[in-house]
């Protein structure tokens, strides 16, 4: 029976310890880092660094903990995540949100490389085939994935699950595009976008969310470069006016999901990975959108477990 550890948001005592910082610290001892990883191994932890306008996320002082648990052990960690945006941005938009080696006590690294493109094929499921998982995540032999909870348009939740499946597939791969990426997840055949000129609003979201510049606009024309796109979804979900539309449908996300994380835990040992799931300023959307909302209910707290689904 897999075990899992929960400390509460609830501060009781005026005391450092019953901050939830100071509980994250007895919730690490309590699981014994050094049961799943080595003296002298690399563990990445994983996690979300955010976009530019959306700040609820782990934050660093709870990475920082978990670095201070590993090194604690002896084991080297470094903090990492896949490109959403083009890399050398989404440094930045770590760095704005408060991750850095400064902060975080390890260095921050890119899975896949700058330009997201350095990645190795491993077989997923029936609906997937096959995912690019980032090259540092599939020769890594150890990880500590740190999830921020909150909810998602597509699958009503995100956790550790979301958090592999998106964060641990690359957006592309370099001679077979977004089919191998994770916007395969995100849509169903082609994945062509469609535009209702008569309900656009022209108010060019979509064009200013796009992280690789595949709309534009011309003479109030929406103009979509196929070969450049992701298909990520980012537009479909910031468009109020329900103009644009990438063809998908949420039970297939749901199950490509879990097809592409159990590719990407196929890549590890067994006993190798830990998951943190924070269950703090829980909103609405996901985090990479570019704001971030009011949480829908009070911090609940933190959970720990050696079984993703536990």
């Amino acid at each position: 029976m897999p075990k899992v550890y929960f400390v509460p948001a609830r501060a009781r005592k005026w005391k450092y310890e019953d901050s939830l910082p100071g509980k994250l610290e007895r919730l690490l001892s309590e699981i014994s880092l050094s049961s799943y990883f080595d003296k002298k191994e690399w563990v990445a932890i994983k996690t979300h660094f955010g976009s530019e306008g959306a700040h609820r996320i782990v934050r660093p002082i709870f990475l920082r903990k978990v670095v201070e648990a590993l090194k604690g052990i002896g084991a080297m960690p470094f903090i990492t995540d896949s490109v959403r945006i083009m890399g050398l941005e989404y440094l930045e938009v770590a760095n704005n949100n408060g991750i850095n080696h400064l902060s975080c006590g390890a260095p921050i690294v890119i899975a896949d490389g700058l330009y997201g493109r350095d990645n190795i094929i491993v077989k997923a499921g029936e609906i997937l085939g096959e995912v690019a998982v980032p090259s540092l995540i599939y020769d890594v032999t150890g990880m500590v994935v740190c999830s921020h909870v909150k909810g998602h348009i597509n699958a009503g939740y995100g956790g550790a699950i979301k958090n592999i499946a998106m964060g641990c597939v690359s957006s592309e791969h370099r001679y077979h595009g977004w089919k191998k990426g994770r916007g395969a997840m995100h849509t169903i055949g082609e994945g062509e976008l469609l535009w209702d000129e008569e309900k656009c609003v022209s108010c060019y979201q979509c064009e200013e969310i796009c992280p690789l510049g595949a709309i534009t606009f011309n003479d109030g024309r929406l103009i979509w470069n196929s070969e450049e796109c992701w298909r990520c979804g980012r537009c479909e979900r910031v468009c109020q006016a329900g103009a644009i539309e990438l063809p998908g449908n949420d039970e297939r996300f749901m199950r490509s999901m879990c097809e592409a994380a159990k590719a990407v835990l196929s890549t590890f040992g067994d006993k190798k990975v830990v998951y943190i799931n924070f269950l703090t300023e829980i909103q609405p959307e996901c985090d990479c959108m570019p704001v971030a909302d009011v949480p829908v209910i009070q911090d609940i707290g933190i959970v720990a477990s050696d079984d993703i689904v536990a």
